[in-house]
């Protein structure tokens, strides 16, 4: 192929009304003037309404380009300290603020992390990745999880960390101890954050991002879809990190799991479901505008069904989570994920 997939089509929209705000780093100038690789919303919003098949077409022949065609990219996730977490995300059933029946555990230690990571590795996962419910990692949290990151590293495993919003020289800390990803999502577009997220705004999201690349880190950055958005607020999320400079290496696209407490439980009662195919479009669109990311099925994966993972692999996921939990919420086992691969022909990678 000689067209250049991770750049937009070429439009003649105005990107005044269309311009996301600002990524952590502007992008560098092409050298005939025009911004490199910039994906304005209409282009985004033009590749969602794109008829199904044609947008399946375009998504494979971009993966295919920049990725083995059958391989999937297998993550564990660990919850290493639960509950308790002052935030108000709306989705989330850790926040202090809901009763969910989830407990304030404190952080687990060097061995229960390294059997986890070990039984994660056993089990074909390649990158291992460690959560706490903080809004911000303290400096004095911040040492008993430098020394899970240096265990995990030593296994040979890819680790990967989210520890809420970093400070100056947290990140820097994180990156000598072993540390590969750090994640920290957007969670959707900026103009409805503020429906779902109030204790912080997204200006403290993109800072901490700025941090982990400035740190030398990879970033692992996505989002969630289902929350009651419109599409073209999901096209606004994915320009977000699209036009990101570097856009994440990583995103993880979760598909809202309702969990009773959580505000977003009872608000979206009596709203139709997302439309399955428009999750499958949101990968698809993922994918094209940025082509070399791993694109992972994260958090809802389970509820979709063999289906609709089947189609997400078509239109370029190529990450998953493994395992039978994420942080506090269920997940497909590993005996059904291996027996969906086997069906579909993938292969763990």
């Amino acid at each position: 192929m000689t067209d250049r997939t991770d750049l937009p089509p070429r439009s003649t929209a105005s990107c005044g009304a269309d311009a996301v705000i600002a990524p952590p780093r502007p992008r560098r100038e092409a050298a005939d003037g025009d911004a490199a690789a910039r994906w304005p919303l209409a282009a985004i919003e033009a590749l969602f309404e794109l008829p199904f098949a044609d947008l399946m077409y375009r998504a494979q022949a971009t993966h295919r380009e920049h990725h083995p065609a059958n391989a999937v990219q297998l993550s564990t996730l660990l919850s290493i300290k639960t509950g308790g977490c002052p935030e108000d995300c709306a989705y989330c059933p850790q926040s202090a603020r809901y009763t969910t029946g989830v407990a304030n555990e404190p952080l687990l230690d060097v061995a229960a992390v390294t059997a986890a990571a070990s039984a994660a590795r056993d089990a074909g996962a390649t990158r291992f990745c460690m959560g706490a419910a903080w809004r911000s990692v303290k400096d004095r949290d911040l040492e008993p999880v430098l020394e899970l990151v240096a265990a995990v590293k030593a296994m040979g495993l890819t680790t990967c960390c989210t520890l809420g919003m970093l400070k100056d020289g947290q990140a820097e800390k994180l990156k000598a101890a072993g540390l590969d990803f750090y994640n920290h999502n957007l969670d959707t577009a900026p103009d409805f954050y503020g429906d779902i997220v109030t204790t912080r705004d997204y200006d403290d999201r993109l800072a901490t991002l700025a941090r982990v690349r400035d740190a030398g880190l990879s970033v692992c950055c996505g989002g969630i879809v289902g929350m009651g958005e419109s599409r073209r607020q999901r096209a606004g999320l994915i320009g977000q990190l699209a036009n990101m400079d570097p856009y994440p290496e990583s995103v993880p696209i979760n598909h809202l799991v309702q969990v009773e407490g959580t505000p977003l439980a009872t608000r979206l009662d009596g709203e139709p479901a997302l439309d399955p195919l428009e999750f499958v479009r949101t990968i698809a669109v993922a994918r094209i505008t940025m082509p070399r990311a791993m694109v992972r099925l994260s958090a809802g994966r389970r509820e979709l069904g063999e289906a609709v993972q089947a189609l997400c692999f078509l239109a370029g996921a190529n990450s998953i989570f493994y395992g039978d939990r994420l942080l506090t919420t269920g997940n497909p086992d590993v005996e059904a994920d291996r027996a969906l691969f086997a069906k579909l022909g993938l292969a763990a990678a």
